[in-house]
């Protein structure tokens, strides 16, 4: 490989050589690298040393060069260049008496009452339809079990799906029944045991004649401790439900647990 340039080089601490511009035409192995230069029997200033060596050189000049500030490496970590994980800011945790859960950061508390031993209400800012209820109330069973399957237990607590607005003799359309104008549909149930406690899932899709959203979605939580009923309800309209209330109303159902 033919140089045909004319350059000067940096001093290195690791040599003794005076720095001496660089000329001619110079003729180099390919395992050689320029690294400073002297005068040589052709009259060129010119000095050849192993690769290897070369490289060990530049590398620890790297590492110099690539030390971070304090402020750099600060904005670094704020613009999560570095990969951190993100703290989820989509919900807030929520310490209640007995119980916890996770409730969505964008719904707020809401004073009205809906059922009997409730002890807290949070729902959406742009829709109450969605909306998160925890209840309490005394039992004389000792495990969520003893209330039978799943669906024994709801009927128990039926309250919990809402009342319908109208009542009289009606055939209406809309896959109703003769003189009923609400219905619920049981989607599915599970059980689970959680930190030695029995506890019950439901999701039901009620619908009423004077309803709207197309219906309601009730993710429901329940489990039993010291004498005491503990249930969860979580909805959101139909409509919204596939529009991305999906997720914050069951993450707000299957986070709810005994404290």
């Amino acid at each position: 490989m033919a140089w045909s340039t004319q350059f000067f080089l940096h001093y290195h601490p690791l040599s003794k050589i005076p720095l001496i511009p660089l000329s001619g035409v110079l003729a180099l192995k390919p395992n050689q690298l320029v690294c400073c230069a002297k005068k040589d029997n052709t009259n060129n200033h010119v000095v050849v040393i192993s690769r290897r060596l070369a490289l060990t050189v530049l590398i620890g000049v790297a590492s110099i060069a690539s030390k971070v500030s304090p402020a750099d490496a600060a904005y670094g970590e704020s613009a999560n260049v570095f990969g951190k994980p993100k703290k989820n800011t989509d919900f807030l945790s929520y310490n209640g008496d007995g119980f916890k859960l996770q409730i969505p950061s964008k719904w707020n508390p809401s004073k009205e009452v809906e059922y009997p031993g409730q002890v807290l209400r949070y729902e959406d800012n742009f829709d109450a339809t969605s909306n998160v209820v925890v209840t309490i109330t005394p039992t004389d069973k000792k495990s969520i079990t003893d209330y039978d399957s799943p669906e024994q237990f709801l009927s128990q607590v039926d309250y919990l799906l809402g009342k319908q607005a109208c009542f009289g003799k009606t055939d209406s359309e809309g896959g109703f029944e003769s003189d009923a104008v609400a219905t619920a549909n049981i989607l599915e149930t599970s059980s689970a045991t959680v930190g030695g406690k029995e506890y019950y899932y439901l999701s039901v899709l009620t619908r009423t004649a004077d309803g709207d959203e197309g219906g309601k979605h009730q993710l429901i939580t329940a489990t039993v401790n010291d004498g005491k009923l503990y249930i969860c309800k979580a909805q959101a309209g139909d409509k919204r439900w596939f529009k991305g209330a999906k997720k914050f109303v069951e993450n707000a159902a299957t986070s709810f647990t005994l404290a």
